[in-house]
C-alpha cells in the first residue's frame, strides 16, 4: 500500500442512490465505508441545481411509496432517513392525461380504489377492466419480494414474458382506456412490443400506493444519506473520479483517483454505468459473452429538459402532473419519436411558490430526446468540475428546443410566454456529464421482453470482490434503485438477515 492509500473494508464508486444506500446499509453492517464521487455533488439523479435562486431538480419530480408502512417508507426508515425528509402527499389526482386535441383531460388517482372511481365516468362500461387492472398491478409486483421488503425467489418467470402491449389488449376493447393507462409510460421509457408488463407494473404501482413530492429537492434524500453514512462512521469524498482499477490475483486491490489518491478495500462496489464499470476493471477479468454482451445492450433513450422560471403571481399553481402526447396512437411508441414530429409528448411538472400561495414559482417541462440529436457535441463536456464550452450552435439547438416544447405547452398554460422570466435547458449531454449513464440514458438498459433475461445483470460479479448496483443493474427510479442496492448488499451481508432489520426498523419507528 502506497503512502498515499487508505484502506476501507468496502470502497463505493459512485455516489447516486444506488451507491449510498449500500453504503448507508453496509455502514449498519458495521463495515468502514468510503463512497468516491466524481461530481462536486453527490447523489446522481438525485442532485439539484439553483438558478435564479430556484431550486431545480435533475431527476426527483415526484416519488411513490412514502406513506407509513409502504414499501420505500419501511426501506427509507431502516436507513435512518425517512424521518428526515421533507416530503408531503401529493393531491388524490397526481397525474393528468390528454391527448392531441381532445378536451377530455383523465385523471389519475391514488389509492387503488380512488383509481377505479376517478376513471370510471370515463368509462362508464369498463369498471372489470379498471379493477381487474390494479389486481394485477399488485399481483405482478409481488412477483418480486424485495418490492414489497419480503424474502424468497418468488415466481419472476410467470411474469417476464408478457408485453405491455399484449397485456392492455387482453385487458380492455377500449383503445383510448389502454392510452390513458399507459399515458405515463415517460416514467419507464416503455415501448408496446418490446417493453415487458411487469416495468410498467413496478414504476406505476409505487404511485398508486401514495404519491409525494420533495418541496426541497430530491438532493435532501442523498443529503439525508450521506450524513447517515458518516454518523456511521463512513467517508465520502466529492471531486474524487475513479480513472484506474489495479488487480492482484484476480481480485481489485485498489482504484486510483483523479487527483493521483489510491483507495485500498476487501470489496469494491461500482455504482457507475455497468458498460463503464466493466471497461474499467478490464476486459480480461470477465467471460468474454457476458462483457460483449453488456456493451452491445441497448439502451433506453434520455431526455430534453427545460426548465422555466416564472414571474410572480403569473401561473397559477397545479399540484398533479400532466402528461401531453400528440394522439392516442402515438402514446405507445413515443420514445421512438421522428424530427418532424418533436415534441410528441411531454410531462409538465410545476412547483410552488411559497412566498405567494396558490401560484408556480417554476415549471420543468420533459420530452424524450435521442443521443444522436446531440451527437455533433458529443466530444465536448460540461460540469461544473470541468467546465467546458460547447459552442454557440450548441446553444442554438437547445433554444429551438426550449421553444417547441413552451409552444406546445402554452395551450394547456395561457399566458405562458408572458410568465417566462428565465430558460434553462438540459439535453442527453448534461444527463450524461453529470449523472455518468452511457449516452445519457434514463433508465438503463432496454428490457426485452422477448429475451428478459439478456438485460439481466448480477450484482454478483466473476470478480471475487466487485459488485454492482444502480439503475442500470436492477430497477430504475427511487424505489427500484433501492431495491437493487438491497439486493447487492443481501449478496455481501445475506438476505434473511438484512431482511429482518428492515421489518424490525418499522416496527421501531
Amino acid at each position: 500500500m502506497s503512502p498515499d492509500s487508505s484502506k476501507y473494508d468496502v470502497v463505493i464508486v459512485g455516489s447516486g442512490l444506488g451507491g449510498l444506500v449500500t453504503a448507508v446499509t453496509l455502514a449498519k453492517e458495521g463495515m468502514r465505508v468510503c463512497v468516491l464521487e466524481k461530481n462536486n455533488q453527490f447523489g446522481g439523479n438525485l442532485q439539484t441545481f439553483a438558478r435564479h435562486k430556484k431550486l431545480f431538480d435533475t431527476g426527483v419530480h415526484y416519488i411513490g411509496g412514502l406513506g407509513k408502512g409502504q414499501n420505500l417508507y419501511q426501506y427509507f426508515s431502516y436507513l435512518g432517513i425517512m424521518q428526515q425528509l421533507d416530503v408531503e402527499r401529493m393531491p388524490t389526482v397526481f397525474d393528468r392525461i390528454t391527448f392531441g386535441d381532445q378536451e377530455a383531460v383523465f385523471p389519475i388517482a391514488q389509492g387503488y380504489s380512488a383509481f377505479v372511481d376517478y376513471l370510471l365516468p370515463y368509462f362508464p362500461k369498463e369498471r372489470k377492466a379498471l379493477q381487474q387492472y390494479v389486481e394485477d398491478l399488485d399481483y405482478v409486483c409481488h412477483a418480486f419480494p424485495l418490492y414489497y421488503v419480503e424474502d424468497g425467489d418468488g415466481y419472476k418467470t410467470e411474469v417476464l414474458h408478457r408485453s405491455v402491449k399484449a397485456y392492455f389488449a387482453d385487458l380492455t376493447a377500449d383503445e383510448k382506456l389502454r392510452a390513458v393507462l399507459v399515458g405515463n409510460n415517460f416514467l419507464y421509457a416503455g415501448e408496446d412490443d418490446k417493453t415487458p408488463f411487469y416495468v410498467h407494473a413496478l414504476a406505476l404501482n409505487s404511485y398508486l400506493l401514495g404519491a409525494y413530492r420533495c418541496p426541497r429537492g430530491g438532493s435532501q434524500i442523498s443529503k439525508a444519506l450521506i450524513k447517515e453514512l458518516r454518523r456511521l462512521g463512513g467517508v465520502a469524498f466529492k471531486r474524487e473520479e475513479v480513472r484506474s482499477v489495479t488487480m492482484e490475483a484476480g481480485k481489485i486491490a485498489q482504484v486510483g483517483t483523479s487527483s493521483g489518491k489510491q483507495f485500498v478495500a476487501d470489496l469494491f462496489v461500482m455504482n457507475i454505468d455497468p458498460k463503464r464499470a466493466l471497461k474499467l476493471v478490464g476486459r480480461e477479468y470477465f467471460r468474454k459473452p457476458f462483457f460483449d454482451r453488456v456493451q452491445q445492450l441497448p439502451v433506453t433513450t434520455s431526455a430534453c429538459s427545460v426548465h422555466v422560471v416564472l414571474k410572480p403571481n403569473s401561473i397559477p399553481y397545479e399540484a398533479s402532473n400532466l402528461y401531453y402526447h400528440d394522439s392516442i396512437a402515438s402514446v405507445w411508441g413515443a420514445a421512438r419519436y421522428s424530427l418532424e414530429d418533436w415534441p410528441s409528448m411531454f410531462m409538465l411538472s410545476m412547483t410552488a411558490d411559497p412566498q405567494n400561495p396558490g401560484y408556480a414559482d417554476t415549471l420543468t417541462l420533459l420530452s424524450y430526446m435521442h443521443f444522436e440529436e446531440v451527437a455533433p457535441w458529443g466530444d465536448t463536456h460540461n460540469t461544473v468540475v470541468k467546465p467546458g464550452s460547447r459552442g454557440e450552435e450548441y446553444s442554438c439547438f437547445k433554444a429551438d428546443r426550449a421553444h417547441l416544447l413552451l409552444e406546445k405547452a402554452t395551450k394547456f398554460i395561457p399566458g405562458l410566454g408572458e410568465a417566462t422570466m428565465h430558460v434553462h435547458v438540459s439535453t442527453p449531454l448534461s444527463y450524461r456529464d453529470y449523472i455518468g449513464m452511457h449516452e445519457g440514458n434514463l433508465y438503463g438498459h432496454v428490457k426485452d421482453v422477448e429475451d428478459p433475461l439478456k438485460t439481466f445483470i448480477s450484482p454478483k460479479t466473476k470478480v471475487e470482490n466487485l459488485f454492482l448496483t444502480g439503475h442500470g443493474i436492477y430497477m430504475h427510479g427511487i424505489l427500484g434503485v433501492t431495491v437493487g442496492a438491497i439486493a447487492t448488499c443481501a449478496e455481501i451481508v445475506g438476505k434473511p438477515t438484512l431482511l429482518e432489520k428492515i421489518k424490525a426498523a418499522q416496527d421501531n419507528d
